[in-house]
């Protein structure tokens, strides 16, 4: 698997040394090799070389990898240049047209949100082609967990954008009073009516940001 670097891969050592990723990194090889498995290999930890630890002012938590050729590129929510932009992000665009009046964007590619602190993390790192979640449940969970504690940790204020069911499920997680947790639907076109659309979490993130003396995000 691709290697960490940095303040991340200083907060995660122990992780790397614990049964449970042992055994997550003998299945993750054994799937690359056997199996098509997205993202690629060296694109595995794209979100965290983006967004260094001590740079990261939002987080934005999916479920796992997209599973179609071309899409997965190491961080929630987002596709390559040239990529047609799925459903869900199509609803993320849209609300924040609504909330910001920001432009519909022509692209996919969330690294512009990256660079500026968003942290684009999913709970499940990698899945094999075609089988959404077909790598739940092998101890992606345990590390990325210890990602949200990590980022816990900070002591300057973080806000955490949890969407859907599994998402916040994360908030007992996030115990650090000076965060800021926004909850809605997730973006789905299967749920976004019930509760995403209009939960105006893009301007509740910037104003929070504000208040706290920090930049707000361009989520143009």
């Amino acid at each position: 698997m691709a290697a960490l670097e940095g303040a991340w891969a200083k907060a995660l050592d122990q992780e790397f040394h614990k049964d449970y990723y042992r055994k997550l990194y003998a299945f993750v090889k054994e799937e690359y090799a056997k199996n098509v498995v997205y993202p690629p290999a060296d694109r595995l930890f794209t979100a965290l070389h983006l967004t260094p630890l001590d740079k990261v002012r939002v987080v934005i938590l999916g479920q796992d990898p997209y599973h179609e050729p071309g899409q997965a590129m190491g961080m929630s929510f987002s596709v390559p240049e040239g990529v047609e932009i799925p459903p869900s992000l199509k609803n993320i665009y849209k609300e924040i047209h609504e909330d910001v009046g920001e432009k519909i964007p022509a692209t996919g590619d969330l690294t512009r949100w990256a660079t500026q602190g968003v942290l684009l993390l999913n709970a499940v790192l990698t899945v094999r082609a075609h089988q959404a979640n077909s790598h739940k449940g092998h101890g992606w969970e345990e590390f990325t967990d210890a990602i949200i504690k990590t980022v816990n940790e900070q002591e300057r204020p973080v806000v955490y954008m949890l969407w859907g069911r599994n998402a916040r499920e994360k908030k007992s997680l996030i115990t650090n009073p000076e965060h800021l947790v926004l909850e809605a639907a997730h973006p789905s076109p299967l749920s976004a009516y019930n509760g995403f659309f209009g939960c105006r979490h893009f301007s509740k993130c910037n104003k929070f940001l504000k208040e706290k003396g920090f930049d707000e995000i361009n989520w143009s």
